[in-house]
């Protein structure tokens, strides 16, 4: 009898162990790489990039104060395009007419690169902080709503049908029935629009912004600084990173029902 094809993670242990190798090969393979003299012109070392580190952290934490920056900018556009998404990817699942006129400009809208929207936000809003935060906002949202709206979309029929063969109303099969069924999605479209607004974070920076990630990754691609640019890039991967697992450990706890 042929055995069944396992999509599990295997064993915790078995999981440990490789992430560990997969680090470290990785670590290794960019080392020998940036032996090579002409691949070290623009790929520094992880010795460089530590030193770098080290040197950032101790010139009035400069470091800390980007990192502060970029955070606080894609804390807001994130959370405000979250709030904004889930209500009107329900509308959309919920209501038909209002998906017929919502949804051809979410499509059009979703198309268009968030980076060729920034002059006009800079015309509509200035080079403030609030302009930052809506070019990100307009990432995530844009592609929240249509992951959220997916899931509303794809709640299994059956489940309507016995709910209304038991009576339910309305309001009883929304709350029972679409917002259980939906769940998974939004937190799947919160992973996404979190990847979305550090994917935004640099342009959204690049207009008159004297902190943050994506502002230092400019300055030092002006000046040939390759080991800061390396760094920046590498503390946005790593807060990305750390925010995709953090969404990830509340998925596993908040749909064990799944």
């Amino acid at each position: 009898m042929r055995k069944l094809k396992d999509f599990s993670d295997g064993s915790k242990r078995t999981k440990t162990i490789l992430t560990v190798v997969s680090i470290v090969a990785g670590f290794l393979i960019w080392y020998l790489m940036t032996l090579v003299p002409s691949i070290n012109t623009f790929l520094a070392s992880p010795t460089q990039v530590i030193r770098e580190f080290n040197i950032q952290m101790s010139s009035n934490n400069r470091l800390l104060k980007d990192i502060s920056a970029s955070l606080r900018r894609v804390f807001f556009g994130f959370t405000f395009g979250f709030l904004a998404a889930v209500p009107v990817a329900f509308l959309m699942g919920w209501y038909p007419k209002f998906r017929i006129l919502i949804e051809p400009w979410i499509q059009f809208l979703r198309t268009i690169p968030p980076i060729a929207l920034i002059p006009l936000v800079i015309l509509a809003m200035g080079l403030t902080e609030a302009q930052k935060s809506m070019i990100i906002f307009i990432a995530a949202f844009l592609v929240m709503v249509v992951t959220i709206y997916q899931g509303i979309k794809e709640v299994d029929r059956v489940l309507v049908k016995a709910a209304y063969t038991f009576g339910a109303r309305d309001r009883d099969l929304f709350i029972h029935v679409i917002i259980p069924s939906a769940f998974p999605f939004i937190l799947v479209g919160a992973r996404l629009g979190i990847a979305a607004s550090l994917t935004t974070l640099i342009a959204a920076e690049l207009t008159g912004a004297l902190f943050g990630l994506g502002a230092r990754i400019m300055i030092a691609q002006k000046f040939m600084q390759v080991s800061l640019v390396l760094l920046g890039i590498i503390m946005i991967g790593l807060i990305g990173f750390a925010l995709d697992r953090l969404l990830l450990f509340a998925e596993k706890k908040l749909t064990k029902w799944k």
